[in-house]
């Protein structure tokens, strides 16, 4: 129902709450998919909820919480500040809070993703885990190992929100400067410490993909596999495309598409840019006179060559050369 795998740790953490502490209702901060997740099993429970939400969290994200008759807060620029509120506000009136990614139950509960592989998927290599603040990596990592410690666990971040490879840097979890990434179910600024205690000797590699493979992984999936995958969950793939899991080459290798919750808003912007890295849509400048016929001409001569315009923007104003002149 909440289009990822965070319904997993939000429907066990829920379940395993006393009954004065479901009364009283719970509070979680989140850019979407973990505020979903709490929402929709609160409602299906009877447990009142309320979710702090940053002012960039996607509108249908948003909206959904709302569907569930959840009470939505907007506040913060970012994760941190929104997190910030829902801990005061958890104290404020004895509201259990609910860590999207660092709550031992939440950790747990997004562990039988990797209990689910093994039993589907037969001789598996390698699984490729979408990165933010490291729950679902420690829980699939403890489930995947304890059962066969050969396999190797990968994890995969947005450049843009590397919270983990710092952590690795420093040896311990520190905060990290976050910037807009398409992947943005994996921005959080520091790596839980449950979550990195628990994972941090079970992760094999920790690889960083550029947004431009992020936008060309997304593409792929629409064209090739007719799944519409947000930029989070479309990261194992872009670290693939990307040349950056060659040494799994002819490897089972198993990609965790952690969801599927992709504004609208934001998808068409998306596809544009994973065609521009692909190399399959192209800018270019010319300057053609402006007199009738000087932008048909340039149109013929880019459609006998078998090239589509998708736009043609004309700019009089400010061209260098002489006013008979446009550049297109």
């Amino acid at each position: 129902m909440c289009s990822s795998f965070k319904e997993r740790g939000a429907r066990y953490a829920m379940v395993m709450l006393t009954p004065e502490q479901k009364r009283k209702g719970v509070v979680a901060a989140s850019l979407g998919n973990h505020a979903q997740a709490v929402a929709y099993h609160g409602f299906l429970l009877g447990i009142p909820v309320t979710v702090v939400m940053p002012i960039i969290a996607p509108i249908m994200k948003v909206q959904k919480c709302r569907e569930y008759n959840a009470n939505v807060i907007m506040e913060g620029k970012n994760m941190a500040e929104a997190k910030k509120l829902a801990i005061s506000l958890s104290r404020k009136n004895e509201w259990t809070y609910i860590n999207g990614y660092d709550h031992p139950q939440i950790i747990a509960g997004q562990g039988t993703v990797g209990l689910e592989i093994l039993e589907q998927v037969e001789d598996v290599d390698a699984v490729v885990v979408p990165t933010g603040g490291g729950g679902l990596l420690a829980g699939v990592a403890v489930a995947v190992k304890t059962l066969n410690p050969s396999i190797k666990i990968i994890g995969v971040e947005s450049e843009r929100c590397a919270s983990y490879a710092n952590a690795i840097k420093n040896g311990k979890p520190i905060s990290t400067a976050i910037e807009g990434t398409l992947a943005d179910g994996l921005a959080v600024p520091m790596i839980g410490y449950n979550a990195w205690e628990t994972s941090k000797h079970l992760v094999d590699k920790m690889v960083t993909v550029k947004e431009e493979w992020i936008a060309v992984a997304i593409l792929r999936l629409i064209e090739n596999e007719k799944c519409v995958v947000e930029g989070a969950g479309a990261c194992g793939l872009a670290a693939i495309l990307a040349g950056q899991l060659d040494e799994f080459k002819g490897k089972r290798v198993v990609l965790l598409l952690t969801g599927g919750n992709m504004d609208t808003t934001i998808l068409g912007r998306c596809l544009e840019r994973g065609l521009a890295a692909d190399g399959r849509l192209v800018k270019c400048k010319v300057t053609v006179s402006d007199r009738p016929g000087g932008i048909s001409e340039l149109c013929k001569l880019i459609g006998s060559i078998g090239v589509s315009i998708k736009d043609v923007i004309h700019e009089r104003a400010w061209v260098a050369s002489d006013v008979f002149s446009v550049e297109n």
